[in-house]
């Protein structure tokens, strides 16, 4: 079969079940969990996808959150991301309910034509985007290792095509020190406040000598209770981000310095504590992406520059690692929802209504065309990923 009756049959089976794949983001939005939390978010995606006739492996490789479902049983195999997992406070304001049913839809789309393609289909539940490294503990249980080519495509303010994410770790600071009244006794006090600030001026000053591609960015969680004691602990959550892991782990080692001259200065006990593993940089597999780049065009999507008016392809995310493992592309596609961006609340309003809609339904389309395109025997356009 051609390949555009192929890419027209995907597209009316995404048109088909827009409704469902609508009411599915749709929940997800108004029923936001975070890392680790998603059960019913997970349930509702697994659900959907085993209503499809889908094989639904529940509680996966023993994550709760967790799910593998399966179709057809083709000798190349593809899977399409589902995340679900949303941010605390803000909800869905990084889209993941418009991800995890697109994924779903691009399932169900090549699904009737997982023989044709000789494919077997599968979209992966992975929970814990946002700080978790939900996809690097699933890999480190086995996940993804079989699998020939693995994408899925992330909202953002507008359509950027190739990923670019920083590698980032996740650090819980904590300083132990010893409380005393700051009026009468402050010599008998230790004060881990103080810890905290030597630390953070020490990272504002070390900033001017890192590289250009490097960010460090936190928050202080506990500073203390009252003005009149001196604060005997304090703690915080802080991200480092660098080109990739090996650039990270240098700068790793000059950030937890700064933390350490704190605990130096004050006298107070300094714990730092890995919130999850490293996130990888993303390798993109380069006929992939021109596919969709093609294929987004074709669809009508424009493409921003990312220079000027995009950079959320430079966010970290644990699908880098899993592109470090199998062939992968990571697009962006746009929700129109400038000024408002990822991560504000603005932008997770951008994630349902008319405008969202037609992104999920674009999105979905688009991943089973790529698919198609690379997959498809006996046509010019389609060729089968080399292994990495």
């Amino acid at each position: 079969m051609h390949v555009d009756t192929l890419k027209s049959q995907t597209e009316a089976t995404v048109t088909e079940h827009a409704d469902a794949l609508t009411d599915l983001s749709e929940t997800l939005h108004a029923n936001p969990e975070t890392a680790w939390e998603e059960y019913a978010s997970s349930k509702a995606v697994a659900d959907l996808l085993e209503h499809h006739g889908f094989t639904v492996t529940r509680n996966y490789l023993g994550f709760e959150t967790a799910f593998l479902a399966e179709v057809g049983s083709g000798s190349r195999t593809v899977g399409f991301m589902a995340e679900y997992d949303a941010l605390a406070g803000l909800g869905h304001a990084c889209g993941h309910n418009l991800i995890a049913a697109s994924s779903v839809g691009a399932g169900v789309a090549l699904a009737p034509l997982a023989d044709e393609l000789d494919l077997t289909i599968r979209v992966y539940g992975t929970p814990a985007e946002e700080g978790g490294a939900g996809k690097v503990e699933l890999i480190d249980a086995g996940a993804f290792q079989d699998l020939e080519f693995a994408m899925m495509v992330h909202p953002a303010p507008v359509d950027i095509a190739e990923a670019e994410p920083f590698a980032v770790s996740h650090k819980y600071i904590e300083y132990t020190g010893v409380s005393a009244h700051a009026a009468a006794y402050p010599d008998e006090g230790i004060n881990a406040n103080d810890a905290f600030v030597i630390a953070q001026v020490a990272i504002g000053l070390l900033r001017q000598q890192l590289p250009p591609d490097t960010r460090i960015h936190g928050v202080q969680t506990v500073g203390g209770s009252v003005p009149n004691a001196i604060p005997d602990k304090t703690e915080g959550r802080w991200y480092i981000r660098a080109a990739t892991l090996e650039d990270l782990a240098e700068v790793e080692r000059k950030v937890e310095a700064c933390f350490e001259a704190g605990a130096v200065a004050t006298g107070a006990e300094l714990k730092i504590t890995e919130e999850s593993k490293s996130y990888a940089e993303f390798r993109t597999y380069e006929p992939a992406l021109e596919a969709y780049k093609r294929n987004a065009q074709a669809r009508g999507r424009v493409f921003a520059d990312a220079k000027t008016a995009g950079r959320m392809n430079r966010a970290s995310t644990d699908m880098g690692n899993v592109s470090q493992l199998v062939p992968a592309i990571h697009p962006y596609i746009g929700v129109d929802s400038l000024p408002y961006t990822n991560h504000q609340k603005g932008f997770a309003d951008a994630c349902v209504g008319p405008v969202a809609e037609q992104t999920l339904l674009d999105a979905a389309v688009l991943m089973a065309w790529t698919t198609i395109d690379l997959f498809a025997a006996g046509t010019n356009e389609g060729a089968t990923p080399e292994s990495t």
